[in-house]
């Protein structure tokens, strides 16, 4: 995640923290944006491992600061608890670390990022929060351009296949990358493995 961080130059990672007490006083000395953190943030010498509890505290003394917590849970309940507790972002260890990227560019304008996987498992137990209509919406003609370019076709190929100019096809995929917060092509591509668009 640092070289994730420091490849973004929209970017600035103003403190690091290995358990919670530490987190907690730096937060109180340094401003941030976004706090992205593990789920599990285990006390020195202590069988203390609350993620919930460091959710709630930070959202209770730090209002403004949005939460992208990045997690191997796989529980439901859990996986629910987290976003009650005041968690802006939700990201699985076992998709594309480039989302965290993506994850932090929503928080910090204020939108939830869910991994697709955790999406469906919550679907599926008949979580009604819809986390889809909470992304902006690409329009048909972005999506097909992202599609297209998920799969390896350059701009031109692309321009020539669906007989539009160029300009307009790279355009189309800045807007693409612009309304889902991604700002490089690795990242692109690890959204569109993750919402299943290619």
């Amino acid at each position: 995640m640092k070289a994730l961080f420091a490849a973004d130059h929209g970017m600035d990672v103003v403190g690091e923290a290995n358990n919670a007490s530490t987190l907690m006083a730096q937060l109180a000395d340094t401003p941030c944006d976004v706090l992205v953190t593990d789920f599990a943030m285990p006390e020195p010498g202590t069988d203390a491992n609350d993620g919930l509890r460091l959710i709630r505290k930070v959202r209770q003394d730090f209002a403004n600061i949005s939460i992208v917590v990045l997690t191997s849970v796989s529980n439901v309940a859990i996986l629910r608890s987290i976003l009650n507790a005041g968690a802006t972002s939700l990201v699985s260890k076992a998709e594309p670390i480039e989302l965290v990227g993506t994850a932090v560019r929503h928080a910090s304008v204020g939108r939830r990022f869910v991994s697709a996987s955790f999406v469906a498992a919550l679907a599926e137990a008949g979580t009604e929060t819809d986390f889809s209509s909470e992304e902006p919406r690409l329009s048909p003609r972005e999506i097909e351009v992202v599609r297209l370019f998920a799969k390896g076709h350059s701009i031109t190929e692309i321009a020539k296949e669906l007989e539009r100019d160029v300009r307009t096809i790279s355009r189309q995929k800045r807007d693409a990358m612009n309304k889902l917060g991604v700002r490089n092509d690795p990242g692109l591509f690890a959204f569109v493995r993750a919402r299943g668009l290619g």
